[in-house]
């Protein structure tokens, strides 16, 4: 892992990222906070999709799980972040549990509009308890991680580095090439001897709390939980759009695609309804054209990673 090309790329890029507080404003690290969120959401679907090869149309579903459930804890009964993270993100595996059982039993496109379906039924549910939810409004949260912004940007930045050790390393290891072989052709890795589907639920579950605590975590950053920022499907767009232009099964790519998706919408803001036409177009074109992504393309042309 640490002698890999992704790795020799990820150390310096991490260095710089974490000077740059000293010499930009506090508006640009709130883009990157918001940024490193989204990383790990799309790190997490990379897990799930690049190697296990499943299509999870709904990762908001998980997101959302663990960042209402957070959010719910501390608005009613008072309880400390950290209690609130933690019970989050077992929150949304257990979430991942029920939902992927029956689910990956499916073949096809069927799991992935599973999981859309899951979703619009997490919203509905939002909306129809919105006595107790905040419904579209949103739900204000009487903590939040940090009021400054360097301290934000140091949370979000450790937190994504954290994941996405952990994530590579996962994918470099042997349950790493397991799930790449299941993906590929379960039919041979089950004739192989491997429990294809005890790994790829395995994935979800995994996949399954980084969402959660990223999404709990990011309500605490933003001071809010709403259907728009943690549950709405234009959020698990974006996330699978950030990991397809970063790089299917590189996973640091994804946050590669993500701080790109977040910096490219917010400079061409002044754009109007435009900019979303032209980060759409430029995501196109990555994808017809470069179907490795950013750093796939990166590591093919400086060699095998």
């Amino acid at each position: 892992m640490f002698r890999s090309r992704t790795f020799l790329l990820a150390a310096p890029a991490l260095v710089i990222l974490a000077l740059l507080p000293l010499g930009v404003d506090g508006y640009i690290l709130g883009l990157l906070t918001l940024a490193y969120y989204y990383a790990v959401f799309a790190m997490s679907w990379d897990l799930l999709f690049g190697f296990a090869g499943e299509v999870n149309f709904g990762p908001s579903f998980l997101i959302g799980v663990g960042a209402y459930t957070a959010a719910l804890l501390n608005h009613y009964w008072h309880w400390p972040i950290p209690a609130c993270l933690i019970v989050g993100s077992l929150a949304a595996v257990i979430a991942g549990v029920v939902l992927a059982v029956p689910a990956l039993r499916l073949t096809g496109p069927y799991f992935g509009l599973v999981t859309l379906v899951a979703v619009l039924l997490l919203q509905n549910v939002i909306v129809l308890f919105a006595g107790v939810t905040g419904g579209e409004i949103g739900l204000d949260l009487p903590d939040v991680l940090a009021i400054d912004d360097n301290t934000n940007y140091y949370y979000a930045l450790s937190f994504m580095t954290v994941s996405g050790a952990i994530l590579y390393g996962l994918s470099c290891s042997p349950v790493g090439l397991i799930l790449q072989a299941s993906g590929q052709d379960a039919v041979e890795a089950s004739a192989l001897g491997f429990n294809v589907a005890k790994h790829k639920l395995a994935a979800f579950c995994i996949s399954a709390f980084f969402s959660g605590l990223a999404g709990a975590m990011l309500i605490f950053y933003l001071g809010t939980a709403s259907v728009g920022t943690v549950v709405d499907i234009a959020v698990g767009v974006n996330v699978i759009i950030a990991a397809v232009l970063g790089g299917r099964r590189t996973i640091i790519g994804a946050a590669v695609g993500s701080i790109f998706l977040i910096g490219a919408g917010e400079i061409l803001r002044p754009l109007g309804q435009l900019s979303t036409f032209v980060v759409s177009a430029v995501a196109l074109l990555v994808i017809l054209f470069f179907p490795g992504g950013f750093l796939g393309r990166v590591l093919q042309a400086g060699g095998r990673e």
